[in-house]
């Protein structure tokens, strides 16, 4: 036997070869590389976020301290909410009453919707689940060429297209009334209830429909008791979006609903929108006046009106989900 001291036996590391520790050095500066660019991405992306919240406080905030002083300090509230009477620039009798401006708008986004959401939800559900797919994508082309024309080229069309054939077809004396104003949105809608609508039924797991047909139901039955339940979220959100872009259009309903300010009693009068006011009167209003200072609280009402319709669809989409 040999002794402690000889039985010991000095284990010696290999050595490592230098393209080994390279390649090592190589893996642990690519980690360190992704991990950074992954934290400069997080970050990017919350600053986005965060910004898109400062953007529309910053608006608000804008538009809020230019109308801020005749709001508080001349404005009659319960006139300027339930008066019809808008006349800024008379010298005797100057009266800001913009219910008819409310009126007006509410009944051109009312009938755009009610021609965009049938045409709008119903091309979406053709095109996720009727179409082939060469036709689903020169559909989705179309429409997003649909979507790029410019407002002021829409109100051209309202003006030299539809302004007499409304006045053929219906035997109305002037075409330019809220009917042109709400196709021409209803136009202008469509194409973002289809993009949104779209998405949300090709969110809808394909588990649901194999489902669906095993049990031996119809395609129209899959789309009425599977896709428009499953989807009604984003269904919701689509109609949502194009009730916005038919509030907020300025240029299509100032050049084809008329402008004028009363009442309407049918779809072919004219009428005049909130938007259209702010973009005919603003250049024209001296700058820290009474009348320029009521055109900025009509932006606040704007902006009012859109968090009411964001509020409620909220809370309706908050009900569909607990149910």
């Amino acid at each position: 036997m040999m002794g402690g001291e000889d039985s010991a036996i000095e284990v010696v590391p290999p050595a490592v070869h230098p393209e080994q520790r390279a390649k090592v050095r190589g893996r642990r500066a690519g980690v360190r590389w992704t991990q950074l660019g992954e934290a400069v991405i997080e970050t990017v992306i919350r600053v986005c976020g965060v910004s898109a919240v400062l953007f529309v406080f910053g608006i608000f905030f804008f538009v809020f301290r230019e109308g801020a002083g005749y709001l508080f300090h001349g404005l009659n509230l319960r006139e300027f909410l339930f008066s019809t009477q808008w006349l800024p620039t008379s010298q005797t009798h100057v009266r800001f009453g913009v219910l008819a401006l409310i009126v007006g708008t509410a009944t051109v986004t009312i009938l755009a919707m009610a021609i965009a959401v049938p045409f709008g939800l119903g091309a979406a559900l053709f095109v996720s689940e009727f179409c082939g797919r060469r036709t689903r994508e020169t559909l989705k082309i179309v429409i997003e060429l649909l979507a790029a024309i410019p407002s002021v080229v829409w109100g051209f069309i309202g003006l030299s297209v539809l302004n007499p054939l409304i006045q053929k077809t219906f035997g109305v004396p002037v075409g330019l009334n809220a009917a042109n104003g709400a196709v021409l949105l209803a136009l202008m809608s469509v194409p973002i209830m289809v993009s949104i609508g779209e998405d949300a039924l090709k969110a809808v797991p394909d588990s649901y429909r194999e489902a669906a047909l095993a049990l031996g139901a119809t395609r129209w039955q899959i789309v009425h008791r599977v896709l428009l339940p499953a989807a009604k979220n984003g269904l919701l959100a689509a109609v949502l979006l194009g009730v916005g872009r038919a509030i907020g259009e300025t240029m299509a309903v100032l050049m084809a609903t008329g402008h004028a300010i009363n009442i309407p009693h049918s779809p072919f009068d004219p009428v005049r929108t909130l938007t259209a006011t702010i973009a005919a009167e603003l250049g024209e209003a001296s700058v820290g006046s009474p009348h320029y200072q009521v055109l900025f609280i009509i932006g606040m009402l704007l902006f009012s009106i859109t968090f009411v319709v964001n509020l409620s669809a909220d809370l309706v989409v908050r009900g569909i989900r607990r149910r």
